[in-house]
């Protein structure tokens, strides 16, 4: 069986299903693909939630695309008309040296966010449920929070089929049987055989397993273990409004309060041991449910006996210092290859769709540098969280 079109997207994650929505919009026929399904529990856009923020410390380049895909995101709950963005607001705890922190603040003013600077008495006011223990201040991006991640996966799929995308669930077995320049044909893992003039490869954690020699060294998939916590039968205070998302840069942990009753959310965003998303075991080890056991004793004593109700393991897809992949691939003139989310690329993926369409569609658009291959090492000097 063979088919054709102008696109094909492999990978229906967040890059993936924005990129293939816009690319239809844009004109293309398209057909996107995912081995697993949209959203499912191995990608790295599964899970229930993901921070929307627009902080960066300095980097006004994540700013800004943040901002932008803010806008479409909240667009897009609009038109299907469901509850699945939580103003909770983002508060950085910060100590009195965190530069990153007094670096994302003067970002947001000169961006026109509204952000909130508080002194270390205004924080316990608020929020006294948290201990500040060595935090001397924050700063509360108020009109941010979270969005509910699986389900709006879910849903860009769902809208770029109405828009008239083609959906498969089916994989993408390797383009580099290939010999030239041109990419003309792919197959699926399903025996599909199809033609189209570009291709978009948005796998997330699976780009270095297709694109072996050109990748393995540039992205570094991580084990990333997320737990959800209990909290007392109806107590508020670690629900929104009562509590926000809240990240603690110098010690790398993020909290997401209790949404849809799933509990509290807290991980460690440092990298985790290297691994393959296709086959890693994905239950939490003893040493992380220790680590994490520790911070939530320390910044919530009220919970420091709460039971664990859920657990995931996810991966990060790394590139060397955090900066996404968006770049054609040196060997084929028609292949895109979009990726490198590093832990921070869920809220993105209207901007990266747009982004990647307009390199698709036109001749003029530059790529951005800090995207490319050429910017990317085998050595892993993280700088954008």
């Amino acid at each position: 069986m063979s088919s054709t079109f102008d696109a094909v997207v492999a990978g229906a994650g967040v890059f993936g299903a924005w990129t293939a929505l816009k690319l239809q919009r844009a004109g293309l026929r398209v057909a996107l693909l995912d081995a697993h399904g949209a959203g499912n529990s191995r990608a790295s856009s599964g899970d229930e939630s993901r921070i929307v923020r627009v902080g960066y410390g300095s980097d006004q380049i994540y700013t800004r695309s943040a901002m932008s895909s803010f806008e479409e995101w909240q667009a897009l709950i609009t038109e299907i008309a469901r509850p699945l963005f939580c103003r909770t607001g983002v508060l950085w705890l910060a100590r009195r040296d965190s530069q990153y922190v007094i670096d994302t603040n003067n970002t947001l003013m000169r961006a026109g966010v509204p952000v909130e600077e508080l002194s270390r008495s205004d924080v316990e006011r608020r929020y006294p449920q948290i201990d500040l223990s060595d935090i001397d201040r924050g700063i509360l991006e108020p009109d941010s929070g979270v969005l509910m991640a699986r389900q709006l996966v879910h849903e860009v799929v769902q809208s770029a089929m109405r828009s008239g995308v083609t959906y498969w669930r089916e994989g993408v077995l390797s383009p580099l049987a290939n010999n030239k320049s041109h990419l003309n044909t792919i197959e699926t893992s399903a025996g599909r055989e199809i033609n189209a003039g570009e291709f978009v490869f948005a796998c997330g954690p699976w780009l270095p397993k297709l694109f072996p020699e050109l990748l393995s060294d540039l992205i570094q998939p991580t084990r990333q273990e997320v737990f959800y916590f209990g909290v007392p039968p109806g107590d508020i205070r670690f629900a929104p409004p009562a509590l926000p998302v809240w990240i603690d840069f110098e010690d790398l942990v993020y909290v997401i309060p209790d949404v849809e009753g799933r509990g509290l959310k807290m991980a460690i965003d440092a990298h985790g041991a290297a691994v393959d998303p296709e086959t890693m075991d994905r239950t939490v080890t003893a040493e992380g449910t220790d680590a994490i056991r520790k911070h939530l004793a320390r910044r919530f004593p009220l919970l420091a006996d709460a039971p664990i109700i859920e657990t995931r393991v996810c991966q990060y897809e790394n590139t060397s210092n955090g900066d996404f992949l968006i770049d054609r691939h040196p060997g084929f003139e028609n292949v895109w290859l979009v990726g490198g989310g590093s832990g921070h690329g869920f809220k993105h993926g209207p901007s990266v769709g747009g982004y990647v369409t307009a390199l698709v569609t036109s001749d003029n658009q530059q790529i951005e540098p800090r995207f490319t291959l050429a910017t990317k090492s085998a050595v892993q000097q993280r700088k954008v969280y």
